[in-house]
C-alpha cells in the first residue's frame, strides 16, 4: 500500500484544517517545500498538494508552491484545489503535478470534466469523492447531494478513471480512524480501481487495517504533524 502525505497550502504555507473549515487552521511549517523534502527524504514517492486558497476562490492559487517542490523532489504530485477551467488544468501540469485533483467539478460539471479526461487522458486525473453517509458532498462539505457514491464511481470508471480518494467528511481532519467498512464496500464494488483511504488516519494501526481490506494507498496528514505516525515508521522499511 502506497502512503502519500498530504500538504494543504494556505497563503503559501503548510497549514491543516478541522473538517474543513477554514476558522479551524494550524499552520505546521512556513515552508512546503522543506516539508515536501522531509517525506522525499523519509522514502515516500508520492505527494497529495491541495491549494486552500484555490479551492476558495475557485482559480488555482498557490502553484509556485506546486513548481517549488515538482523542480525540487522527485515525488510524484497530485495537486487539486480551484481547477474550475482549462486553462488551470494546464497551469497544473506545467507546473509538474503528475495528476489533477478533480472533486466538486466532477459532480457539478460532468460534460466538462469528461472532455477533459477525454482531451488529457484519464490517467493524468485523481478523481476525490467526499462523501457524508455514502452520499456525494460538495462545495467544502456544506452541501450534500442525493448521488450515491457507487454511482459517481461507476459513471467515471465507465470514462476511464483508474485513481480514486474518498473522503468521510465526518471523519476528517478529528483523528478518529478511517471508514473502513464505506472502503471495503467500494474495494469490493470497483476491484479494478486504484483506491486511496483518505480522512482519519490516526496510527500505524489504521494504516495497517486500510492495508488488509485492499486500498492501493492512503493519504496521511495531520497524523503525520502531531507526531501520531512518524516518517521513519513510513518509509520504505516499514511492513506497510
Amino acid at each position: 500500500m502506497q502512503i502519500i502525505p498530504a500538504i494543504d497550502i494556505i497563503d503559501g504555507k503548510c497549514v491543516r484544517l478541522t473538517q474543513g473549515d477554514y476558522a479551524q487552521k494550524t499552520v505546521y511549517n512556513e515552508n512546503p517545500l522543506e516539508v515536501a523534502k522531509e517525506f522525499e527524504g523519509a522514502g515516500l514517492s508520492r505527494l497529495h498538494l491541495v491549494d486552500l486558497d484555490g479551492a476558495k476562490a475557485g482559480a488555482v492559487k498557490n502553484w509556485k508552491v506546486l513548481e517549488a517542490i515538482a523542480g525540487n523532489t522527485n515525488l510524484v504530485i497530485d495537486f487539486g484545489g480551484g481547477i474550475k477551467k482549462e486553462e488551470d488544468v494546464n497551469i497544473v501540469f506545467n507546473s509538474g503535478a503528475a495528476l489533477a485533483t478533480i472533486g466538486s467539478l466532477a459532480v457539478k460539471n460532468e460534460p466538462l470534466f469528461v472532455e477533459w479526461l477525454k482531451k488529457f487522458g484519464a490517467h493524468k486525473f485523481l478523481l476525490g469523492a467526499d462523501v457524508k453517509e455514502e452520499k456525494i458532498a460538495v462545495g467544502g462539505w456544506l452541501e450534500t447531494t442525493d448521488i450515491w457514491i457507487y454511482d459517481f464511481i461507476a459513471k467515471y470508471a465507465a470514462h476511464g478513471v483508474k485513481q480514486l480518494f474518498c473522503t468521510d467528511v465526518s471523519k476528517d481532519g478529528k483523528l478518529e480512524g478511517p471508514s473502513v467498512e464505506l472502503y471495503k464496500n467500494i474495494i469490493t464494488k470497483f476491484p479494478q480501481l486504484f483506491f486511496i483511504a483518505s480522512g482519519g488516519v490516526s496510527s500505524l494501526q489504521d494504516l495497517e487495517e486500510l492495508k488488509a481490506i485492499g486500498c492501493s494507498g492512503a493519504i496521511v496528514g495531520k497524523a503525520i504533524y502531531e507526531g501520531r505516525i512518524t516518517l521513519g515508521q513510513l518509509g520504505p522499511k516499514s511492513t506497510l
